[in-house]
């Protein structure tokens, strides 16, 4: 079957196919005026024929950047009379208590266009006061004078019932045809009334930007004669057919890196290691994530711009933290002549001065070419030379008013980026109780091979990892990703005092919506599979741990079972566990998935490595510790590199979209499979 999976960046658009039996690969420049062109681009780079394509897998930062230029729908909020303020208001805590300049979210919705409602619905699913219907008619004239293109609906406790909210919504959606309307229930059916809200809001605010780009770009790739379909990625490490991305466009804010961290979890897989860290390099943002057991962590809850200010989304997201440090990344100096690296992107258009595109402030690439760690002639397979006297010029700009020349202010850039990068590795690994000794690191996108040694050394990971293909990584995981559709119900209830008949009717209909939604996407039921999971605490507790069950019994019989396995988890997870406390659950899970029935993609990664020429290498000068005194290292051409081959540092190890790049002290080994084992130095750099 003739597969794509296509991710667009901030920077480049990515692809990886099989078409024909074989695995193909493109890259281009991201279109930001329309991101469709890239995709259609690469797919005609790689030599993919239209009509020959049965499936296309696509991932998009389009709905996160929307949430963080704030470039998204004017959206009122319409909730129960009384709880206007709920989403304003958020939670009482102050993440960054001695941060002076700290401020609550903004809401995406403002106050003059939130209205209410008379209706009341408690927390059993009880009607204590029926929806006034007049009331809504009242707020039509309203919200046609407001100009909203998007409508959020979230009723108080409408994930116990959501009847109103269904009734709402009909009448929204007749009386406003044009309007982009988000019920809460159709996204999310768990308590947390202003998590819920946030995350209603959120989808509303991006869905009609990120629909009309749907749209867009069903709509050009069959121009194209494209007959197959098109799957987008989730947040989840799944993956869901456009239509439905374009109701819960939500569900895709991290569309794109999570593919690439599905793909380090098979490789992990593959060469039998337990825990990693996955480190995605990009040209606008670097990614991490912990990976255990081959499979990336995945959270129940995620804030979009930050922990402290940014938007809550209460959906399971992979655990990715993201910084703005990338190779497009703009240095900068503030007030008081401090040298600052992003998060501000050059971006694709008109990207790192080198590109000759009129851009004139430096970015990290800019100075990785100063450095000499990339080659000018060889950049994108030599598609695109970099012109390094540009380069020059842009880092001048900083390095003359801080009194530095040009290869001091080049390897400033490069260790404050590096800096920030591992802080992002630490909130994964150490903030988490792992030690990043106990970890490897498995690197790629365009720019993670070429700063993951000094990562590593900067937080003491013994052992890197770049596999085949790091540049377009991501892409190759979104052929590996799975349907995926998640479901949630409230059931808040004591172990062991759980009423039967509560249990079997929460495990009944979770399981209808699944069934319903596999009819929808026209998926066999025993093509998927169904798993079930308990959110589970100490009495007392805030937050929940899912564990996995296999019936209502497991809930309402002999909980010993239940019990063990989450004091386990507890224990795995934060070192403690209570085994004499009382618990109780707060929600149930089903986790619905559909295998994909090819494994092209797996098999490729672990299948054997053969060089594609003969053994190539030169020498080049690169700055290491002192700008003025390089060093000399040896420089390969990766696809001629056989199986066994050992290579010690300092060396550039050059492919057509990445560079791999070992410091003095560091060790390679190319892997039976073609993967870059790296021992990396024990003496951290000075």
């Amino acid at each position: 079957m003739n597969i794509a999976g296509t991710d667009i960046g901030g920077t480049f658009t990515d692809l990886v196919a099989c078409a024909g039996g074989r695995i193909v690969t493109s890259k281009t420049s991201t279109v930001p005026a329309d991101p469709a062109d890239g995709v259609v681009e690469t797919l005609r780079l790689a030599g993919c024929e239209m009509p020959a394509m049965a499936e296309i897998l696509h991932g998009s930062t389009i709905a996160i950047k929307t949430v963080l230029e704030r470039k998204g729908a004017r959206t009122a909020l319409i909730t129960t009379k009384g709880f206007r303020d709920i989403y304003a208001i958020g939670r009482g805590n102050r993440i960054e208590a001695f941060n002076l300049f700290f401020h609550r979210p903004k809401p995406l919705a403002e106050r003059n266009l939130t209205f209410e409602v008379p209706e009341r619905i408690d927390a059993g699913g009880n009607v204590l006061l029926a929806l006034d219907e007049s009331a809504v008619e009242k707020l039509l004239p309203a919200l046609r004078e407001s100009k909203v293109a998007a409508i959020a609906v979230c009723l108080l406790h409408a994930y116990a019932n959501p009847g109103h909210e269904r009734r709402l919504g009909s009448l929204l959606r007749k009386a406003l045809p044009e309007v982009f309307v988000t019920l809460s229930h159709e996204i999310l059916r768990e308590y947390r009334e202003y998590e819920r809200t946030s995350t209603t809001v959120l989808n509303a605010y991006v869905g009609p930007r990120v629909k009309t780009y749907l749209g867009r770009l069903e709509d050009r790739l069959r121009t194209e004669q494209f007959p197959g379909k098109i799957q987008i990625m989730r947040s989840n490490g799944g993956i869901m057919s456009v239509g439905l991305a374009a109701t819960q466009p939500v569900a895709m804010m991290e569309s794109g890196p999570v593919a690439g961290m599905i793909a380090a979890g098979r490789l992990a897989r593959d060469l039998s290691l337990e825990r990693c860290i996955g480190f995605d390099m990009g040209g606008t943002t670097a990614k991490t994530s912990l990976i255990g057991g081959g499979v990336p962590a995945i959270e129940d809850g995620y804030v979009i711009g930050g922990a402290a200010s940014g938007q809550p989304m209460q959906l399971p997201v992979v655990d990715i933290v993201e910084v703005g440090a990338g190779g497009g990344s703009i240095a900068w100096i503030d007030a008081d002549r401090g040298l600052h690296v992003g998060p501000q992107s050059a971006g694709a258009d008109p990207g790192p001065a080198c590109y000759g595109k009129g851009n004139t402030q430096p970015v990290v690439t800019d100075a990785n070419l100063l450095l000499g760690r990339i080659n000018p002639e060889r950049f994108l397979n030599g598609e695109m030379r970099l012109n390094a006297r540009l380069s020059e010029h842009a880092i001048a700009t900083i390095g003359t008013p801080l009194g530095l020349n040009a290869g001091e202010a080049a390897l400033g850039i490069v260790r404050i980026a590096d800096a920030a990068m591992s802080l992002a590795v630490r909130a994964v690994s150490v903030n988490k109780g792992v030690d990043p000794r106990d970890t490897v690191m498995i690197a790629f996108g365009g720019g993670g091979p070429l700063h993951a040694c000094a990562i590593a050394r900067e937080i003491f990971i013994p052992r890197v990892v770049i596999p085949k293909l790091p540049g377009t990584f991501s892409a190759l995981g979104m052929l590996m990703a799975s349907w995926r559709q998640d479901f949630v119900r409230t059931l808040i209830g004591r172990l062991g005092s759980l009423g039967a008949e509560a249990v079997n009717a929460v495990f009944g209909e979770l399981s209808a919506a699944g069934e319903q939604q596999l009819q929808r996407e026209g998926i066999a039921r025993n093509e998927a599979e169904f798993g079930f999971f308990a959110d589970l605490r100490y009495l007392g507790q805030e937050h929940a741990i899912p564990v996995p069950v296999t019936g209502p019994g497991m809930m309402t019989g002999d909980i010993t079972r239940l019990r063990n396995l989450f004091h386990n988890e507890h224990a795995r997870r934060y070192s403690q566990s209570a085994p004499d406390e009382s618990m109780e659950c707060v929600s149930l899970r089903l986790v619905v998935t559909s295998p994909r029935r090819d494994s092209i993609a797996e098999n490729w990664l672990a299948e054997p490595w053969r060089p594609e020429c003969p053994l190539e290498e030169s020498w080049r000068e690169v700055v290491f510790t002192d700008p003025l005194a390089p060093v000399k290292a040896r420089v390969l051409w990766r696809p001629s590199l056989p199986a066994g081959m050992v290579i010690e540092g300092p060396a550039v190890i050059e492919e057509p979209n990445a560079t791999t790049l070992l410091h003095p002290g560091d060790v390679a080994e190319i892997h039976t499979a073609g993967h870059i084992m790296i021992a990396v130095g024990q003496e951290k750099a000075a």
